[in-house]
């Protein structure tokens, strides 16, 4: 846990009545501190020193609330008076309140190699899904990040998605030393080396999981996509087996064995391993979406664009290309409105930022609201200004096709894929929704054409033609019957 300190400051007038008072907070007797307060407070009540000490004792006291409305009083008084902004910033902290933010920023202006204050600063960061400033502060926590596993666990996690993916490994190295038992520190460096193109390390990290028979879903996940890494896929298909069979209603997992099927061409298997996920979960829409694929590769487009028209259904937000906001949101469980508060504030200060602008644009719309609705029409205006303002940011170009296809808006839809498509003809959410909005407009003749445009945009992110024929999958009965057979 992480606490600021600051050292308590007796006058050296002894005569000074709160020499009193810092004696009984040093003796940890609140009460008394208290008491000798009421009278010192009503002598000199603009004394921002006598507020702070009263912060201390309800804090000592487990008051809080008490203890951040004395702090806050002694602010009014002293803006930069750092023990009460250490103890407000320790109480908003704790409680993940973001407000914590502005008094740290403040304290490390005061104190800027305050090892504390940067460490919680990046927890609070990591916390609103900011890793670039996560890791900065992190970083300039110093050795202080390596002492507290949480710490260390979120700075090894935002080094990663910042693409730092050696100096991910460090950390997570740190952290299994430290930590030798947790299940949790040994997955996150093996994932980190996989990412890094480090299969066979991810591999041996593993290994001692495997070897002690852990058998949590989240490890066997990641060891299944690991042995397929390491070109192991008989034992990645046996571990995926695994953990369905311990969690038959995970969706993820069956989506990760039909990309394995897709990856080995092994296309009817891969749809009964769906048709077993959708018995389990038959509203999941990634489901449908990884079938309607493989039903592509099948040549049987009747049923790929009735699943596609599923996935649409069940989850209208639904994306095939997860932009990495959606990805920290879902690893996080982050509320959007959360995020959308710090975006607008940036916004404010920067209205002409297609990047922000889009980015509110795809929080909106990740919240799914209602066609014509106050917050859809600023997600649709965020998006068109966007591309008015950086005409290549694809990313905007889709979200804001998917809106104008939610609001009915057809023709404009096709448009923005298309011009989507002229500049990245493998771009997949814009197949996607181009096939959405034709099938809409009752304009089939292209349908076939882009459905193979879209399962060869997706197959083009997997392997060599030699390594995607190096194993095939046959499902003998339903996976739960533990028949699964992968030939060579």
């Amino acid at each position: 846990m992480l606490v600021l300190t600051c050292s308590l400051v007796a006058p050296q007038v002894r005569s000074d009545p709160t020499s009193l008072i810092v004696a009984a907070l040093r003796a940890n007797d609140n009460a008394r501190a208290l008491e000798l307060l009421q009278s010192a407070l009503r002598q000199s009540p603009n004394d921002a020193r006598l507020w702070t000490y009263r912060g201390i004792a309800f804090s000592g006291e487990g008051k809080s609330e008490e203890g951040l409305t004395a702090y806050r009083h002694a602010l009014k008084i002293s803006p930069n008076f750092v023990a009460a902004l250490a103890g407000a910033a320790e109480i908003l902290y704790h409680a993940g309140d973001q407000e914590a933010v502005r008094l740290l920023d403040r304290l490390v202006r005061l104190r800027p190699n305050d090892s504390t204050s940067h460490a919680m600063l990046g927890e609070l960061a990591y916390a609103r899904a900011d890793c670039k400033g996560a890791a900065l502060h992190f970083e300039r926590s110093g050795s202080l990040a390596a002492t507290q596993p949480a710490a260390l666990q979120q700075y090894g996690a935002c080094l990663a998605e910042e693409g730092q993916s050696e100096r991910a490994i460090s950390v997570f190295e740190q952290l299994l030393a430290a930590n030798p038992e947790s299940s949790q520190a040994r997955r996150s460096l093996a994932a980190v080396q996989n990412m890094a193109g480090q299969s066979e390390q991810a591999r041996s990290t593993l290994l001692p999981l495997l070897e002690a028979g852990n058998q949590e879903v989240s490890t066997l996940r990641l060891a299944a996509i690991v042995y397929e890494a390491n070109n192991d896929t008989p034992q990645a298909v046996k571990l995926l087996h695994d953990a369905i069979i311990r969690d038959p209603g995970n969706v993820s997992l069956y989506v990760d064995f039909a990309n394995i099927a897709f990856t080995h061409q092994s296309f009817e298997a891969g749809v009964e391993i769906l048709n077993a996920g959708l018995t389990a979960q038959p509203n999941a829409a990634p489901l449908y979406l990884a079938r309607g694929v493989l039903y592509v590769q099948l040549a049987d487009y009747e049923k790929s664009e009735a699943d596609f028209e599923k996935a649409e259904h069940f989850d209208p937000g639904q994306s095939l290309s997860a932009t990495a906001l959606g990805l920290v949101a879902e690893e996080k469980n982050q509320d959007p409105g959360q995020a959308l508060a710090t975006l607008r504030s940036k916004l404010a200060a920067r209205p002409k930022d297609a990047d922000l602008l889009y980015l509110q644009a795809a929080l909106l719309s990740q919240k799914a609201p209602a066609p014509g609705s106050r917050e859809f029409m600023l997600a649709m205006r965020s998006a068109q200004r966007a591309v008015a303002l950086q005409p290549d940011l694809l990313p905007a170009r889709n979200v804001l096709a998917k809106l104008y296809l939610q609001a009915g808006q057809t023709e404009l839809a096709i448009g923005e894929c298309r011009q989507t498509l002229t500049r990245d003809p493998k771009d997949q959410t814009a197949l996607y929704h181009l096939i959405l909005a034709l099938r809409k407009a009752d304009n089939k003749s292209e349908l076939p054409g882009l459905l193979k445009r879209l399962a060869q945009a997706r197959q083009a992110a997997t392997r060599d033609e030699a390594e995607r024929n190096r194993y095939k999958l046959v499902v003998q009965q339903d996976v739960a019957a533990d028949k699964v057979v992968v030939n060579k």
